[in-house]
């Protein structure tokens, strides 16, 4: 589907922003622009766009170049947003887009905990923008999007594995929560201590991608029965491994299982941090086609709706469907 025009047009407004507003909340806008664009509607972009304008703050200030040498200082430096961005923005002025991810991807998957892993989240949508099409916005947003990654760059330490199961589903189901009390994403991910084993053993890549998309079916029909444990931040159980699985046809194909076993920690660690006690039954009240529950979606507004929708529609069968619309209804609109 060719979605240049819009999305060109949106990214270049985004551009002007940062990746987070009212301190470290992230800016969902070019993910949402790119995932509208894709399922096209692209005649959407815009308004939603103009919904979303106030949580749009202006680009940070630079501070000191990063450079090929003293990269690994700047790592993980939230300071130096625009830094990284500048950084990376000389690099894909030489150098294929690809290859800079091909260098990059191993040296930041361990970070992807940063910035509630809305960092790889940006990135895969990035890809996927440029898989289909190779413009100066899309290689801007690639940059941007990679800047992200690295400022936030947040690896999870001193984790002790527990034994898990064969199944994504049964492994899901058996991670342990984080003790009460912790609040926010930082003091809860700090507070993630021990978490089930699972596909641990597989190497070979053609593995590696069909585990990786069990993991994202099983994390998005999870949704439907336990995203009320937290409506918002147990989306990312499922978009931060989707947007692992939509880069790995752009990566080589010796980084897909590493790629596995991070998207499995990221996935793990957001069900550990906000899965509720116990899950629900939910049927939908409706079945919709996948066209009626983006609109659905795009009508409530909201950013995560619209990316779990986004991954749902990827995922395509009805139970996927269906957590699209329970988080319709879970979720305050934007307004």
């Amino acid at each position: 589907m060719t979605t240049t025009g819009h999305l060109e047009e949106a990214l270049d407004r985004v551009h002007a922003a940062g990746p987070e507003f009212d301190g470290w909340l992230t800016n969902h806008a070019p993910m949402v622009v790119e995932a509208l664009a894709t399922h096209g509607q692209t005649g959407a972009v815009h308004r939603w766009l103009d919904l979303y304008q106030d949580r749009l703050d202006d680009f940070p200030d630079r501070s000191e170049p990063v450079t090929d040498v003293n990269w690994a200082e700047a790592l993980g430096d939230p300071r130096r947003i625009a830094d990284w961005t500048d950084y990376y923005a000389r690099l894909l002025a030489e150098r294929p887009w690809r290859d800079v991810l091909a260098t990059w991807w191993p040296r930041l998957l361990s970070g992807l905990y940063g910035g509630a892993t809305h960092t790889v989240i940006r990135v895969g949508h990035a890809v996927r923008a440029l898989e289909a099409a190779e413009t100066p916005p899309r290689v801007a947003e690639f940059a941007h999007a990679l800047g992200y990654w690295a400022a936030r760059h947040q690896p999870l330490t001193d984790i002790t594995a527990v034994p898990g199961a064969p199944t994504a589903v049964e492994t899901l189901d058996a991670v342990p929560p984080i003790a009460p009390g912790n609040v926010g994403f930082r003091k809860r991910l700090a507070a993630v201590h021990q978490l089930p084993v699972w596909a641990d053993d597989v190497t070979d890549p053609d593995t590696a991608r069909a585990r990786l998309t069990e993991l994202v079916r099983a994390a998005t029909h999870r949704y439907a029965t336990h995203g009320h444990g937290e409506p918002t931040m147990l989306v990312h159980a499922a978009t931060a491994p989707n947007a692992v699985l939509r880069s790995l046809d752009s990566l080589p194909r010796e980084l897909w299982a590493p790629s596995l076993h991070a998207a499995w920690t990221a996935s793990a660690a957001v069900t550990a941090m906000y899965g509720p006690a116990e899950p629900v039954s939910y049927t939908p009240p409706v079945r919709l086609t996948p066209e009626e529950v983006l609109e659905r979606a795009l009508a409530h507004g909201d950013e995560h709706v619209i990316k779990l929708a986004d991954t749902a529609l990827d995922v395509g069968d009805e139970m996927a469907l269906a957590a699209a619309l329970r988080a319709v209804e879970m979720s305050d609109p934007l307004v």
